[in-house]
Formats: C-alpha cells, structure tokens, sequence
C-alpha cells in the first residue's frame, strides 16, 4: 500500500505524537509499503528520508485558532494531489489537521483521523473549534482512539460516530528486549542498595516533575535503605530577547530573595527552580538523593531497567507512553489518573494509580502528599511490587509491542482499502 501520514512534528524532534508516527511508520515500511509522513520542516532534518520512510516537509506554524502561516496551500495541494491508497492524519488543534478543514470533502479516501486526545476540549478559547469536531469526525472514513473511554472517543459516542477502532499505543521490542547494564547505578553515582524512583518527560511543566519531587521530599521510605530519585526530561528551548535573559539569568536569585512580584512582571512562574528543588532534596538527608538529568535514548531505557518504581505524575495526557515503556522493562508503575492512565494499569497489571483530583480545565493537579503516601506504602510492599513487574512484562509482549500495534493499524488499512 502507499500509505500518507500527516503529523505537525517527526523525527528528528521528541515527543508522544512523533514517537507514535516513528514506530508505525518504520514498521510499515519493512512490511514493504510505501509509507510518506507530511510534516513540518525542521532545521536539524537534513535529509527526505529516514529509515526507509519518505518525508514531505512544510513551512507552516499554528492551528486554526491561533492562526496559521506559511506553505498552508502547499500542503492542501500536496495532500488532494499525492496518489496515495490510505491517508491517516494525527492529531485536533494542530496546523496538518486544521488546514485540511475546508477541503477534507476533497481529500480521497479511505482517509482515517486519529483525535489524539482533544486536549483542549475545555479550554473556552476552543469552544467554537470543539462544536464544530463532531461534523468533521462524520467527513472521515474510520477514527482511531488510544483509549476505550476518553474524552475524544466520548465525544464521538455522544454524537453517534461508530466507525472507530480502539488500538492501544505500545513500547519497543527492539529497544526493551536488552540486557540491564549493571553498572548504570554506579556511572551515575546512585548507591547499589537505593530505592530507585524514576519519572520520564519534557520539563513543560506540566509533566509532574515538580509534584513528584516534592513528594519524593515527603516520603518516609523504609528505614536503613537509602532513596534516589531520577527526574528525566528534556528542557523547553528558551525564548529570546532581554525579558529571557533577565528571566533565566536572575530567577533563581529572585526566588530565592522573595522578590516573586518581579517574576511575574517578567512573565515567569515565582516557582523554584527544578534545580532548586532537587539541591534541597540532596541538602535535607544523607540517605536521600536526586538528580536532574537529559539522558540519551539509550540510558533513558537503561534508567527504566535499573529502578524500583516509575512514578508519573503529569497533568495532562493521552495515552502516555512512558507506562507502556515501564511495563516493557517490568519496572512497576505509579500514576495518577491522567489520560487513560488507570485503563493502561488495567490491560498491562503494571502498576497502580493514586488519586488525584482535576480541575475545570480538565487537568491533573496531584496532591504531593497524597502521591508521597502511595509511593511509600508501594515501596514497603515487595510483592506487589514483584506481581506487577511480571505482570507488565508478560502482557507487554504480548500485546503491547510496537510491532504487534504496527500489525493492528496494517489491518485497519488494508480493510478499509477493500471497502
């Protein structure tokens, strides 16, 4: 098949959607089809093909709220005019869906669109955008949700959508079937007999880096066994201008000082730094310890095989991928109710979820206490700890690969193709 994907960001850049497109796109591809992602241009891609998957880029920015600028009729007529036998689009609330809105009656079929969460279903700047979502979902072939009850597959439920399928996300079996590097604790100077708690995302700020390490403060782990936390992530590209500079050159002496209100003049949180936060961590006890780190793919995997309890704690998400990667490694997970986080604890038996209550916006916002409590009665029960690493191991490989959910979306295709 030649097959059309059309996503905002792939690699080279990091993150959920990207990560999704990869792993399917790379698959297909060795299945022996013809697979082309339509995408934005980025600086550090230097070349139109990667892993055997074309890439047609764009110079486009925004969504249909916001605005958009750029090679927005470039990409309308590449994708009416590219010869394709499905096309599958990723994603509300970005540029490569939102401009295809006032032509999708053009776009040749089968064409299947993936919601991805409606992540601003609440928000009211979106009001107008989210009324208009069901008459839009009805212009597609077939939907694919991540999730069995979410708010994006709700909405379409709601208004009678029927032609759906539910293909969970997954994590790599090329990246997790490896052996665990024993020295990795001792490489990041980590104590061989620590706790290890773990957490993985962009700092956004949004990703729980913040809650978990002031519960992580909180937490009474058992006695005469040191704790360590790991807080992984990759920083947002800092903005420009004098503003910035003054933000990121004089933040943490105004946090510090107490001078919170010129923060906010500069248009920044009065927050501590994460940096900051993980020095009182070090400062507080000697068998307790943090680390902030940007660690490369590959320790990433390697941190993942060498703790004792993933703990997530973000405020807001999908399907996060970062539980399937901990059932892959059979690390147990904690988690707060954030995205189908609690129906991931239910298909892989990984982890456990700790409540957490959301505000009118639809997010997250974990209570440090309460997310300390559970991580201390997790790391007093061995057993459990034990049940839900085999648990997230087992089913991880059996439904759960990246290569088995790349089969599921090849079947979808080749049935829709038929129709």
């Amino acid at each position: 098949m030649r097959i059309l994907f059309a996503c905002e960001l792939y690699e080279p850049s990091v993150g959920g959607v990207q990560e999704v497109m990869r792993q399917i796109a790379i698959r297909l591809v060795e299945r022996g089809h013809d697979v082309t992602v339509a995408t934005s241009r980025l600086h550090e891609r230097t070349v139109d093909k990667i892993n055997g998957v074309s890439i047609a880029a764009f110079d486009v920015k925004g969504n249909l709220v916001r605005g958009m600028t750029g090679e927005v009729d470039a990409y309308r007529k590449y994708v009416l005019q590219r010869d394709y036998d499905v096309f599958m689009v990723k994603a509300a609330q970005q540029w490569t869906f939102d401009a295809l809105i006032p032509v999708l009656d053009l776009v040749k079929g089968p064409k299947i669109f993936v919601p991805c969460g409606f992540s601003g279903l609440y928000e009211p700047a979106y009001a107008d955008y989210y009324r208009g979502m069901p008459g839009l979902m009805r212009k597609f072939d077939h939907l694919i949700f991540y999730a069995s009850d979410y708010r994006d597959i709700n909405l379409a439920r709601e208004h009678g959508l029927t032609r759906y399928t539910v293909l969970p996300n997954g994590a790599s079996e090329r990246e997790f079937m490896v052996p665990r590097d024993a020295a990795f604790r001792r490489r990041h100077g980590i104590p061989e007999d620590a706790f290890v708690v773990l957490t993985v995302g962009n700092l956004s700020g949004l990703k729980g880096h913040r809650e978990l390490a002031e519960a992580f403060a909180l937490a009474r782990f058992p006695k005469g066994r040191p704790a360590f936390l790991i807080l992984d992530g990759n920083g947002p590209r800092h903005g420009q201008g004098l503003r910035a500079f003054l933000a990121r050159q004089l933040k943490p002496v105004l946090v510090r000082s107490g001078f919170g209100g010129v923060l906010r003049w500069l248009g920044y949180s009065a927050e501590p730094a994460m940096s900051d936060l993980v020095a009182r961590i070090n400062r507080a006890a000697p068998a307790r310890g943090a680390m902030l780190v940007d660690f490369p793919r590959a320790e990433v995997v390697q941190a993942f095989l060498n703790s004792d309890l993933f703990v997530f704690a973000s405020n807001v998400e999908y399907s996060p991928l970062v539980l399937y990667e901990a059932a892959a490694s059979g690390l147990p997970f904690l988690s707060v109710p954030v995205g189908n986080a609690e129906e991931i604890a239910h298909w892989t038996g990984g982890g456990e979820i700790c409540p957490a209550a959301r505000d009118p916006l639809g997010y997250t916002r974990p209570d440090p206490m309460a997310l300390s409590r559970h991580m201390e009665s997790l790391a007093a029960r061995e057993q459990d700890r034990k049940a839900y690493s085999e648990a997230g191991r087992r089913n991880w490989r059996e439904k759960f690969t990246w290569d088995r959910i790349a089969g599921r979306y090849e079947q979808v295709f080749a049935r829709l193709r038929e129709q």
